[in-house]
C-alpha cells in the first residue's frame, strides 16, 4: 500500500485494528453460539457477549500482540492470547472447537465485502459522472477513428455513453463478485464440524451478514477470491481503456479533450509550456498493479488436499494493495471526467480536416444503389479519395466526384452533395442512449 495512492475509508478497512476487531467479532459470535448450543456454559458465553459489547479490547495494543507473536509464531494464538488477558476465565471458551483458518478466512470474506462496497460506491459516482458528461455531448459531432485513422463521424456523447455501458457492466459482476466472496466457515479443522456444529457457523454468518460456505475444507475454496479478483482486474482494464482514449485525444495534433489544468500547476520542470495528460497516465499504471494480482489469485486455487498457505502471503499483499489503488483510481476517473475540458470546435476542424473523405461509405452504397457492382463502386469512390489522402485534405472529395462523369451519370451533383450530411450518422444517437440510459435519455 502507497500512502500516495490511498484513500482513508478504504485503508481503514485493512488496518490492523480493524482486522484483530473483526477476529474478536467472529470469536464472540461463535462463542455465543455455542452458550446456546449448550456447547460450552451459557453464563461464560454471555459474559463472552458483554465484554463484546463493553468494548473490553478498548485499544488494540498491536505492539503487544506482535511481541507475543515474536514467541509463538502464530498470529491468531498471539490475539487470543491478548485478548484473553482482557477478559476473566471466561476467555478460555474462545475458539472452541475451531481452526486458525475459520477467524482467517471469515475476516478476509468481511475485509472484501467491505472493499466491495466501497467499489461500487465509487463505479455510481463514476456512472454518475460519465452519464452527465455523455448527455451534455450527446450531439457534439467528432470523428470516429479505427486503427487510430480517421473513420466515420460519431458524437461525443456516444464515447462517453460506451463507458458508461462498460462500467455498468463492471458493477453488475462486482456486485456478484460481492455476493459470491461474501462466505462464512467455521467448519474446524478439515472442515468437517467434528468439533464445532454447523448451528455456530450459521450465526455467525447471520452476525457479520455473511453466507455459509455450503462445503469448506479447512480453508473456504479460492475459486471465489479468484474470481473477485478478476473481477478488479477487468474494472482496471476499463479504467486503463478510458484513460488511453483522453490520452490520444488530449496529444497536441490532436487536442479534441485536456485534462484540467488547474492554477499553479506546472507540466514540466524543464518546459513551461507543457500540460500533459499526467492522470491518465497515472490511470493507465495503477491499472496494471491492479491486474498484477490476478494470476496470483488464479494460482492460489490448487491448493494442497484441505489447505497449504502458499495461498496466505499472497493475499496479504493483493487484498488491501488491490482494493486500495483500485478505490483511488476509480475516484481519479470520476475526477477526470467531471472536470474534462471538451472542444468542441477542434472536434469539428479535425472531423473536416481529410476534405470530406469520411463520407466515402455513403457515396459507395449510394453507387450501389444506383446499379454499380459493390467492387466497380467502391473502386470509382477510392481512387477520388486517395487523390484528397495524397492531398491531405487540401483536396474535396465531393468536389472530385462531382467532376467525374462516371459518377454523376448515377448520382445528381445535387444529390451527391445530401451524401457529405453530418447529421446522418448522429441519427440513431437518441436510440442508443435509450438503450444505454433508458427512456427519456
Amino acid at each position: 500500500m502507497v500512502p500516495r495512492y490511498s484513500r482513508p475509508e478504504m485503508t481503514a478497512i485493512w488496518s490492523a485494528d480493524n482486522r484483530y476487531r473483526i477476529w474478536f467479532a467472529i470469536e464472540v459470535f461463535a462463542a455465543e453460539a455455542m452458550g446456546r448450543t449448550g456447547a460450552i456454559p451459557a453464563k461464560d458465553a454471555a459474559k463472552i457477549r458483554a465484554a463484546y459489547d463493553a468494548d473490553v479490547l478498548g485499544e488494540i495494543d498491536i505492539a503487544a500482540i506482535d511481541a507475543i507473536e515474536a514467541v509463538t509464531k502464530h498470529d491468531v494464538i498471539a490475539f487470543l492470547t491478548w485478548a484473553g488477558s482482557k477478559m476473566g476465565p471466561e476467555a478460555r471458551y474462545l475458539h472452541q472447537g475451531m481452526t486458525s483458518s475459520d477467524v482467517l478466512d471469515t475476516a478476509l470474506a468481511v475485509q472484501l465485502k467491505q472493499s466491495a462496497d466501497l467499489l461500487l460506491a465509487d463505479l455510481d459516482a463514476l456512472l454518475a459522472v460519465l452519464k452527465r458528461r455523455a448527455l451534455e455531448h450527446k450531439n457534439t459531432p467528432t470523428i470516429g477513428r479505427s486503427h487510430g485513422i480517421h473513420a466515420e463521424p460519431t458524437s461525443f456523447g456516444l464515447k462517453l455513453a460506451q463507458a458508461y455501458a462498460e462500467f455498468d457492466r463492471a458493477r453488475v459482476r462486482l456486485a456478484a463478485a460481492r455476493d459470491d466472496i461474501a462466505t462464512c466457515a467455521i467448519s474446524g479443522a478439515v472442515g468437517t464440524f467434528a468439533n464445532v456444529s454447523p448451528e455456530i457457523e450459521a450465526h455467525v454468518a447471520a452476525e457479520l451478514g455473511l453466507t455459509p460456505e455450503p462445503i469448506s475444507t479447512q480453508i473456504i475454496p479460492r475459486d471465489r477470491h479468484a474470481m473477485f479478483f478478476a473481477t478488479l482486474g477487468v474494472i482496471a482494464s476499463s479504467i486503463e481503456r478510458l484513460a488511453t482514449e483522453i490520452r490520444h485525444l488530449q496529444r497536441t495534433e490532436v487536442l479534441e479533450v485536456e485534462e484540467y489544468f488547474s492554477p499553479g500547476q506546472k507540466g514540466s520542470s524543464a518546459m513551461p509550456h507543457k500540460r500533459n495528460p499526467v492522470l491518465s497516465e497515472n490511470l493507465t499504471g495503477l491499472a496494471r498493479i491492479v491486474r498484477s494480482a490476478v494470476t496470483p489469485a488464479l494460482e492460489n486455487v490448487a491448493l494442497w488436499h484441505e489447505r497449504d498457505i502458499s495461498h496466505s502471503s499472497v493475499e496479504r499483499f493483493i487484498g488491501p494493495d488491490v482494493t486500495i489503488t483500485l478505490d483511488f483510481a476509480l475516484a481519479r476517473l470520476t475526477g477526470l471526467i467531471d472536470k474534462l475540458l471538451i472542444y468542441p470546435e477542434r472536434m469539428r476542424k479535425n472531423l473536416d480536416r481529410m476534405g470530406g473523405l469520411v463520407h466515402s461509405q455513403r457515396v459507395m452504397l449510394a453507387l450501389t444503389q444506383a446499379g454499380l457492382s459493390r467492387e466497380d463502386a467502391y473502386a470509382s469512390v477510392q481512387r477520388h479519395a486517395m487523390k484528397v489522402w495524397e492531398s491531405d485534405g487540401k483536396q474535396s472529395l465531393l468536389d472530385l466526384l462531382r467532376a467525374d462523369s462516371e459518377i454523376t451519370a448515377h448520382i445528381r451533383p445535387a444529390d451527391l452533395a445530401m451524401l457529405f450530411d453530418l447529421d446522418h450518422h448522429l441519427s440513431a444517437v437518441d436510440t442508443i442512449f435509450t438503450r444505454v440510459f433508458g427512456p427519456g435519455a
